[in-house]
């Protein structure tokens, strides 16, 4: 059984078929490009490289964010669409976790982020947990970085944080003046995610793969508009918002 393998919740565009224990081919780019453009010919490549019919896929794995709101609806709704009509699972990766898996071996906590604006990041915390998978150690959340390198103040204690991420160079100077030693960061390659590692993590939750209608982004805040939507109609007493 195949795993086709997606990522298109931010900048980088990755795509992986794999095998249990086995990666068979990925492509992963980091252009300023379209995802929605791009995203069916890098699949179509990857199946035809890999002598993959489309009867041999047992799932699909998707980065469900959170992330670019475009980029994780393009890859959200093609996973989706593509295990509609193979009938196969369809399982939903944290976008932070794809990218936390580039560190397993690491010893201490490890910390991958992406920028949500105005001194906001999107981030969670995590240890490996041997070479094949990450423990969650704090959940994602979407925070100030400031109060966010507080906090891991208080929860690594003196041991080393290592984060990832494209946007670091973002961040980087208020990470280092909060963190001091504690911070670590990896070579550039080490900051993108790869679909690989969502295809493999894929094989491990297949047992609590739901249909292709379960799965739903995980955005962690309203997009602008819809923000500003909520605000301009507010619900009447009493009633919530749907």
């Amino acid at each position: 059984m195949r795993v086709l393998a997606i990522d298109t919740s931010n900048l980088v565009l990755s795509v992986a078929v794999v095998e249990a224990g086995r990666v068979l081919a990925e492509l992963t780019t980091n252009q300023q490009k379209n995802h929605s453009v791009r995203l069916m010919d890098a699949i179509s490549l990857l199946m035809d490289e890999t002598g993959t019919l489309p009867e041999q896929l047992g799932a699909i794995g998707v980065a469900k964010g959170p992330g670019s709101y475009t980029g994780v609806r393009i890859g959200v709704a093609a996973a989706k669409s593509m295990a509609w009509s193979l009938q196969v699972p369809v399982i939903g990766i944290s976008s932070l976790e794809a990218v936390g898996m580039n560190a397993l071996g690491f010893s201490g906590l490890i910390v991958p982020l992406f920028d949500a604006r105005r001194g906001q990041v999107y981030t969670a915390a995590y240890r490996a947990d041997g070479w094949e998978a990450l423990r969650a150690e704090a959940e994602e959340r979407l925070v100030l970085l400031r109060d966010w390198c507080a906090s891991l103040r208080q929860q690594a204690g003196g041991e080393p944080l290592l984060f990832l991420g494209e946007d670091l160079a973002i961040h980087r100077e208020l990470i280092v003046a909060e963190m001091g030693e504690q911070a670590r960061f990896a070579p550039a390659s080490y900051n993108h995610p790869r679909a690989a590692h969502i295809g493999l993590l894929a094989f491990r939750k297949l047992a609590a793969a739901g249909n292709s209608h379960e799965l739903v982004p995980e955005y962690l805040q309203l997009a602008e508009a819809e923000a500003k939507w909520l605000a301009q109609n507010p619900a009447p007493a009493g009633k919530e918002q749907s």
